[in-house]
């Protein structure tokens, strides 16, 4: 565990996820590519790479670092407007 003072330290923010126990609507993984997605509740969506590491494990990079990434919450992916799915961050 890492504990810093402020929400701007470089150490809160990451630029890439791997996500487990994956659900998408069509019950397929999404084909690797550029997506949206969420790691926190109300946040924007942000563009991301999907790369698809086993039938339920994916692995996502985002453009921009993203705030507080953490394990245990769920990662959601979107294409445009349409809600694909997700996972659990791992």
């Amino acid at each position: 565990m890492i504990v810093v003072q402020g929400h701007n330290h470089p150490l809160l923010y990451k630029k890439a996820l791997f996500a487990i126990d994956l659900s998408f609507a069509d019950g397929n993984i999404p084909p690797n590519g550029e997506y949206m997605a969420k790691t926190r509740y109300r946040m924007q969506d942000a563009k991301c790479y999907l790369s698809k590491i086993d039938d339920n494990k994916i692995l996502l990079e985002f453009v921009e670092p993203q705030l507080a990434i953490t394990s245990g919450q769920s990662a959601v992916i979107y294409d445009g407007d349409i809600c694909l799915g997700g996972g659990i961050i791992e």
